[in-house]
């Protein structure tokens, strides 16, 4: 049984500090001044680290979709133009790569395809997570693999079985899992925090919650449910244009959710009862029988 991993100076794993991941992903919409704001929205919060997406996107991008047209910020373009305009390249990840170490946060991405593995690696980035749609990759995930990295697995649209498949693979690594739903933004029936608990004790690694919902009710309820990480996407503003924006938390919501987890777990204890000093006074006062 795995019961921690380390990402640079912090350990995820029961009893510990949840672990606050803040998605940025695609929402700087291929301005690294907005990415700036973002990783200074997740500073300024408390949040443990950010998290980038990292594609090439002559190979993520499916032929057939490649021509469509799309209506973008830009103007009027193909899928594959679009794909091209909004993906980071070395100087954007250099610079991502200096201002986290400014900010005193871990930064991060999630690699879609084995050349983008290579380029995280060349940054030395103390984890790689596994994205929900690329977990049954399974030449990806043996490229992650190789990395000997500590990584993170989200599980959104997989089946037991396609999991297991991908923990088989990631043999070599420090693994960690997070319970998610891949629906953007997914409806509170839908999110089975439950399942935190099923992939911990089925794997016995550290389980955590990746989510997609509206509000912050949901994943305060994880952490009480023994989430060890949470990772959420966060926005500037939610009406902004792009795909993950609706689902994501703009900057006072993501605020109150690192203040209500840190709550959270100092109210949880350490599940030993004991009688506090606090209650002693209070015992002799009202108690009828001592």
């Amino acid at each position: 049984m795995q019961h921690s991993i380390q990402i640079n100076s912090k350990a995820i794993g029961q009893g510990l500090p949840v672990y606050v991941i803040a998605e940025i992903g695609i929402n700087h919409n291929g301005d690294i001044d907005i990415a700036k704001k973002l990783m200074d929205v997740a500073a300024q919060s408390g949040c443990d680290a950010v998290k980038f997406q990292k594609r090439t996107p002559e190979i993520c991008v499916p032929e057939e979709q490649k021509s469509i047209p799309r209506e973008t910020p830009w103007g009027l373009m193909t899928y594959f133009e679009y794909k091209k305009r909004i993906e980071f390249g070395e100087s954007e990840f250099n610079e991502i790569h200096k201002y986290a170490m400014t900010l005193g946060i871990d930064w991060f991405a999630s690699p879609w395809d084995i050349p983008s593995v290579d380029f995280l690696e060349s940054f030395k980035t103390p984890c790689h997570k596994i994205a929900s749609a690329c977990l049954t990759d399974s030449e990806l995930l043996a490229a992650i693999n190789k990395t000997g990295k500590p990584t993170i697995i989200s599980t959104g649209m997989s089946s037991l079985e396609e999991i297991d498949k991908a923990v088989k693979i990631l043999a070599d690594v420090p693994l960690a899992i997070a319970q998610s739903t891949s629906t953007y933004p997914c409806e509170n029936s839908e999110l089975n925090l439950r399942a935190i608990a099923t992939l911990g004790n089925r794997y016995g690694i550290p389980a955590g919650y990746s989510g997609h919902e509206r509000g912050v009710q949901a994943t305060i309820a994880a952490v009480a449910l023994g989430a060890t990480f949470i990772e959420r996407h966060i926005t500037l503003d939610r009406s902004m244009w792009g795909t993950d924006h609706s689902a994501s938390l703009e900057p006072a919501g993501l605020e109150r959710l690192v203040r209500d987890i840190r709550i959270v777990e100092l109210a949880l204890g350490d599940g030993a009862k004991r009688v506090y000093d606090s209650e002693i006074p209070i015992r002799a006062k009202l108690r009828r029988v001592i």
